[in-house]
């Protein structure tokens, strides 16, 4: 592909330099997006059982704040089949410009919440309401930004630019782990007076930043091409539901499996290293230098999976991580500086990184462009829901058996997540209509 325009379907394809700057703009997209969400998982851990929930004691306090946490991810499949519909039938464009604006104005009125001790039973309401518009606004966000940086390529290299997106995950958790890592060095009352405001604050500048990224960008010439051609589905979802079943229920069980794993890494184990006596900056340092690690090799990984193929890449990933997830919480409960560190670095920046990286384009050419953003956006949304539970199922089981059986379990639904990668795979990839030529 190169910089000169080519001339397919009627229409100029895309550049590489507009490629590139779509790329850029679903990173964006994603990094605000997944930074909303990693600092609210980050408050719901260390902040909200005391600020909105202190009446209880605080066992039932962290179980509430991280039910708040799972409420947001009920609604992402709701969002996925709003936005996914409106995806497919008014452009991938002005509804990623949408689910930003969405995101980023409820982010930053979590952070102007009074607490319990101000306005009551209102303040964990008015939570509730706001997360579920969190919600809501991610479950449209993934889909679109994988099929705006997918469908604006050549095949060849479709695994590279997918896997951007991925790395907008990263980067807002890094930024969200580096937020609270600053502001959890305020001593305590400070932190729970109004230090866990300031990175729900910052999210504005972020919002800002991607909607003037997002708003220069071209729309999907596979979208403008079936347009023009008269092919968009009046109902992509009950298309999608009747074209597509084994490929939306084994993308839901995949991600299940992956997103249970990854918020045990990300979110309840922060709350369990408080409850050892772990400090909170070691911590959140080896998750930061796990996103630090996933910058390289989920690009990395998506690249090489142009070359010898997803299946190949995620299967890899999911076993090396869960192989490590084994010794996850008992490294944890050492509390030695180093094997905390690494507890983190290895499963969730190494096997969690090969996985990542192939897997939006594995989903984008699970379905046709037709559909693409109903049918990757409901797989993936349903699946996270139940990794959003993960943190609330996981404390009922510490209290009732200790964490002898998380690394198992976590290791088991990784498992499951590659035997669903290799049954997806051989369904084989769908057509493309539009597609850029190579």
């Amino acid at each position: 592909m190169t910089g000169e325009p080519t001339v397919h379907g009627g229409h100029a394809a895309p550049t590489t330099v507009s490629a590139r700057r779509v790329a850029f703009a679903s990173v964006a997209g994603t990094t605000m997006e997944f930074y909303d969400f990693t600092i609210y998982g980050l408050a719901s851990a260390l902040v909200f059982g005391h600020v909105f929930f202190p009446i209880v004691s605080p066992t039932i306090g962290l179980l509430s704040s991280f039910a708040t946490f799972g409420v947001g991810f009920v609604a992402r499949p709701l969002g996925g089949i709003v936005f996914g519909h409106l995806g497919d039938r008014i452009g991938r464009k002005r509804v990623l410009v949408a689910t930003l604006l969405l995101m980023g104005g409820a982010t930053v009125l979590i952070g102007c919440l009074p607490g319990f001790a101000t306005i009551g039973f209102w303040a964990p309401m008015l939570l509730v309401v706001l997360r579920l518009l969190q919600g809501l606004a991610y479950g449209g966000e993934w889909g679109g930004a994988v099929l705006m940086s997918f469908e604006h390529v050549p095949p060849g290299r479709r695994g590279f630019y997918s896997s951007l997106p991925q790395t907008g995950l990263s980067v807002g958790s890094l930024l969200g782990n580096l937020a609270f890592l600053l502001v959890a060095l305020l001593p305590e009352e400070q932190l729970l007076s109004w230090g866990w405001r300031i990175p729900f604050w910052v999210g504005a500048v972020l919002v800002v930043v991607g909607l003037v990224i997002r708003w220069k960008i071209a729309e999907s010439p596979e979208f403008v091409e079936n347009r023009e051609a008269d092919e968009l589905p009046r109902l992509p979802l009950l298309d999608v539901l009747r074209r597509y079943p084994w490929q939306v229920l084994l993308a839901t069980v995949l991600m299940a499996g992956i997103s249970v794993a990854t918020y045990l890494n990300l979110t309840y184990s922060v709350s369990f290293t408080a409850r050892i006596g772990v400090a909170h900056w070691l911590v959140l340092t080896g998750i930061l230098v796990s996103n630090g690690i996933q910058l390289v090799v989920v690009p990395l990984s998506g690249a090489l999976s142009d070359r010898y193929g997803r299946r190949r890449l995620v299967v890899t990933g999911v076993v090396v991580w869960a192989a490590l997830s084994l010794a996850f919480f008992p490294a944890l409960t050492t509390g030695e500086p180093v094997l905390v560190v690494l507890a983190y670095v290895l499963p969730y920046g190494i096997g969690y990184s090969i996985a990542q990286g192939p897997i939006p384009s594995m989903f984008a050419e699970s379905f046709d462009s037709r559909v693409g953003y109903s049918g990757i956006s409901l797989g993936f949304q349903l699946g996270n829901t139940v990794g959003g539970f993960a943190p609330f199922l996981a404390a009922l089981v510490y209290e009732a058996i200790g964490t002898t059986w998380l690394g198992v379990l976590m290791s088991l639904l990784l498992l499951l997540a590659g035997v669903c990668t290799v049954a997806l795979t051989r369904l084989g990839a769908q057509p493309r209509v539009g597609a850029p030529a190579a």
